[in-house]
């Protein structure tokens, strides 16, 4: 009996342990997100160099400059962003869309284009609630009016609806492979136009067109994953803005923090490459110039040893002796003093060894003993 009871409380205290493990809800920040693979900034950057929605289409998708790395289909290709638009009163809904398969979209943010009563334009760069969470909004403040505002509001206007689709891409378009998640931070920096402003918001001022388009937008990717939402993927976080401040992971705003986060070794290889220079012209001189000094060592020698069979040899050898002397010292008068010391001796060398020759060539080789001498 007493056994049994044993046994009985052993298993209701185990019950109600798992009961109180279940209520408590670990919140745990990740290091990576999909909403990692976009840079909103860098899409606000992009719009405001853009002429019109055909060209922010064509900036977006540019292999060189590589602004997306989302890869949401997984099919180590990053997809491809096409951009539609619709118009209500003043305000113009910018769609970018993620192409994944045919006829399957994915809203990943829209660009939010509002001209007030007073002729002041107000652009909002929404995240979608799926991929960055509620209300991820930025707001850029140009340096300078964009042109693409220009082409808004005029008579006649269309609305842009991009005509590329799954397996039918621009001329201009090829695949690349999406980055790892670190190097794409470092890489997209570098298209963020830091002398705009990027202000984060957490209100949406045309709230009630988005709603309007809500029902129209793409979620194919949200219907294949419909427990991959940020809610979901991040539990007990709003949005990628509140996201990022628990991850410990700082961007830069601005042009002087790029420059203070660049890598330590960077610096320290330009440093390197700038007296480096300096360092082989030091090292690389003594040894080039002893190797000479042997030479004319060798030749010294050399001459004076076969200075018997030419002795006899005509005043026109001498002549051309004494031509090639005069080159000899021209050439080596730029040299350091070692070497005008070890050409002196050699000099000296080959006068003594000389001077049973015949005075003709004795005066010219004299002359070339001169001319060696020179420092």
């Amino acid at each position: 009996m007493k056994t049994k009871l044993k046994h009985l409380s052993l298993l209701a205290s185990l019950t109600i342990g798992s009961l109180f493990a279940q209520d408590k809800t670990t919140v745990t920040a990740k290091n990576s997100d999909i909403s990692d693979n976009l840079d909103l900034r860098a899409v606000a950057t992009v719009f405001g160099d853009a002429k019109d929605l055909e060209d922010f289409e064509r900036r977006l998708n540019d292999p060189k400059t590589q602004i997306s790395n989302l890869d949401l289909n997984n099919d180590n290709y990053v997809d491809y962003l096409r951009v539609i638009e619709t118009v209500e009163g003043n305000v113009h809904l910018v769609v970018v869309q993620a192409v994944l398969e045919k006829d399957v979209f994915q809203d990943v943010a829209t660009i939010e284009v509002e001209r007030d009563s007073n002729n002041q334009v107000q652009v909002q760069v929404v995240g979608d609630i799926y991929m960055y969470g509620t209300n991820y909004i930025y707001e850029p403040v140009y340096v300078h009016t964009p042109i693409i505002y220009t082409t808004f509001w005029v008579g006649n206007y269309r609305p842009y609806y991009s005509s590329w689709y799954w397996g039918y891409y621009p001329s201009y378009y090829s695949y690349w492979n999406p980055f790892p998640i670190f190097r794409y931070r470092n890489h997209i920096h570098l298209h963020i136009n830091f002398g705009h402003s990027y202000h984060y918001v957490s209100h949406r001022r045309c709230a009630s067109v988005y709603n309007n388009y809500y029902g129209r937008r793409g979620n194919g990717y949200e219907r294949m994953h419909p427990n991959r939402s940020f809610a979901h993927r991040n539990s007990g976080y709003s949005n990628r803005y509140e996201l990022d401040s628990k991850r410990n992971i700082k961007s830069p705003r601005n042009r002087s923090e790029i420059s203070s986060n660049s890598p330590k070794g960077t610096r320290e290889a330009r440093a390197y490459n700038e007296t480096t220079p300096r360092t082989r012209t030091e090292t690389s001189n003594p040894r080039n110039n002893e190797t000479r000094g042997n030479s004319l060592r060798v030749t010294s020698e050399n001459r004076g040893r076969n200075d018997g069979s030419k002795s006899n040899r005509g005043k026109e050898y001498s002549e051309n002796r004494s031509n090639s002397s005069r080159e000899r010292g021209t050439v080596t008068s730029n040299g350091n003093r070692g070497n005008s010391e070890a050409r002196g001796n050699s000099s000296r060398g080959i006068s003594q060894s000389r001077s049973s020759a015949p005075r003709s060539n004795s005066n010219s080789r004299g002359f070339e003993g001169r001319g060696n001498g020179r420092g």
